[in-house]
């Protein structure tokens, strides 16, 4: 009953998302690339709209990332999908046992995560990958809804710093933690924010941080590695 009452939650939530329309700068953004494309996916149609979250409904892992990329979620309509980052995480999480699959380029693949559950900071692809403060704090209650929805939620990876802010943010508005988590961001920070519920840090797996080395697949390893060790001893 209670992985019904959740799916059921989450699936209401998606319909709110993808139907959103409360940033003009992001609504203007996200369809012009949806129309303009690039010429590698120039006979592609693009999704165009706010990505949706997706995942195990009972998850015990919650991922969050930034915001879809242009080129990837922004046309493959599922966080992640179809772009160099996500090629990254899906790795990741398929070595650590929480995806299906190492790779993910359509919507419609196969690939299904186990046990986890893939959001973001902000569901609209921005320009030049820069979310406003005023556009993080409208998405941020869909962030809050689905804090509440995992109830069996024991650890948290948060893809950067923006999206560590925006997930400690909140946790304080959902009073998921005790309090807001005062350690700053950084690569493996793990801070308990309740008895039952720990926040991780990670760089983002963009290119600015995998063509450089400031992020290796080891250090991305270690990681989900430490995750599913904390699931596994959480109770």
């Amino acid at each position: 009953m209670a992985d019904s009452a959740a799916k059921r939650t989450l699936d209401a939530l998606e319909r709110r998302v993808v139907v959103c329309r409360a940033c003009p700068r992001l609504v203007e953004w996200r369809e012009a690339i949806a129309v303009g494309k690039v010429r590698r996916f120039a006979d592609q149609e693009y999704w165009g709209r706010p990505v949706p979250s997706f995942g195990d409904a009972q998850a015990r892992l919650l991922v969050v990332g930034l915001a879809p990329a242009a080129h990837g979620a922004n046309r493959t309509g599922r966080m992640f999908t179809g772009d160099r980052s996500g090629e990254w995480l899906y790795r990741a999480l398929h070595r650590a046992g929480f995806a299906s699959q190492s790779s993910s380029e359509q919507r419609d693949d196969g690939l299904r995560l186990r046990d986890c559950w893939i959001t973001a900071a902000c569901h609209c692809a921005p320009p030049a990958n820069k979310v406003l403060p005023a556009e993080l704090a409208a998405c941020q209650p869909f962030l809050v809804e689905e804090l509440h929805a995992l109830s069996r939620l024991r650890v948290i990876v948060a893809l950067g710093r923006i999206a560590y802010d925006a997930t400690c943010r909140a946790l304080e508005a959902s009073r998921s933690a005790n309090e807001r988590p005062r350690q700053p961001f950084g690569h493996g920070v793990e801070v308990s924010v309740a008895p039952a519920l720990d926040l991780i840090g990670s760089y983002h797996p963009s290119q600015q941080n995998t063509f450089t080395g400031r992020l290796t697949e080891e250090m991305l390893d270690a990681v989900f590695g430490r995750a599913a060790e904390r699931i596994s001893t959480v109770r």
